[in-house]
């Protein structure tokens, strides 16, 4: 990739870029390091017109409203509930260790109508088959122990993590930390550093991924690369990819942060080997 720094016409630069680097905010730094190192000054939930973005999940809300695009032009499915519409599950469709596409198969039901859905403002999907299965408490649970289970998972946390960083029953639930680690958070959330939402002009970047990887699997622990589209760049497109640690949990997918002090991204020239959703 050229060493240029993108350009300002293309609309996408910043965000999408943006979008990469809040992913990795959650895995290499964690949200708290994140929202307090270098400052005290508190971050805004407003949007660009000072208004603050309504974002609520009722329980038994369900339907959709009008689909809408991403920046890319996508398809994005809109639940009338603020924290998704899980799809009804056929388990008959997960893949088995013994088919030749056990680590490199797409989830089903992620191409058709509903299968991405913006979640307080950001792209996250939604399969027929490796879950999520429901909700609790606002929460995306249940996911298949398959490696398409945890590959839903690590997009559904990482970036509900990113849309919404004071959302502590996600946080508490579906991330694996120290008790350390939980102490800070909650510090940073009693000193307001945290955004109960971000606003619209940080999560409309915060779009889908194209593609996932399975680097290792095992019962236990699954490491799974997300690619997030980056702009254009003298002609050449490139992809921001993120590594993330899933660990399996009481009967479901978490997220555990790295504690590796080296990035977990990497730009990549393209996604041959990668498994499109």
């Amino acid at each position: 990739m050229s060493e240029k720094e993108p350009s300002e016409r293309d609309g996408v630069s910043f965000g999408v870029i943006a979008s990469a680097a809040l992913v990795a905010v959650i895995v290499i730094a964690g949200l708290v390091v994140y929202f307090g190192h270098g400052s005290s000054s508190k971050p805004s939930a407003n949007t660009a017109d000072g208004t603050v973005p309504v974002t609520t999940s009722e329980p038994g809300v369900t339907g959709f409203a009008s689909p809408e695009v991403d920046l890319f032009g996508r398809r994005v499915d809109i639940p009338n509930n603020a924290a998704g519409q899980p799809l009804p599950q056929d388990p008959a469709k997960q893949r088995k260790a013994t088919d030749a596409d056990w680590l490199t198969a797409a989830p089903r039901g992620t191409t058709e109508p509903h299968g991405w859905q913006r979640v307080y403002g950001a792209s996250v999907p939604f399969s027929t088959s490796d879950g999520p299965a429901r909700l609790e408490d606002g929460v995306a649970v249940g996911y298949a122990h398959t490696p398409q289970g945890a590959a839903l998972a690590a997009a559904q946390i990482t970036y509900r993590l990113n849309a919404r960083p004071a959302d502590r029953e996600l946080y508490v639930r579906e991330v694996r930390v120290p008790a350390d680690q939980l102490t800070a958070y909650d510090q940073a959330l009693a000193d307001q550093r945290l955004p109960k939402q971000q606003p619209e002009k940080v999560t409309r970047y915060l779009v889908a991924s194209d593609g996932f990887q399975i680097e290792n699997y095992a019962d236990d622990m699954a490491i799974v690369r997300l690619a997030v589209r980056g702009p254009v760049v003298d002609n050449h497109q490139w992809w921001a990819a993120v590594r993330l640690i899933m660990v399996w949990d009481s009967g479901d997918w978490r997220l555990k942060p790295s504690t590796s002090k080296t990035s977990q991204t990497e730009n990549v020239d393209s996604l041959a080997g990668w498994t499109r959703w």
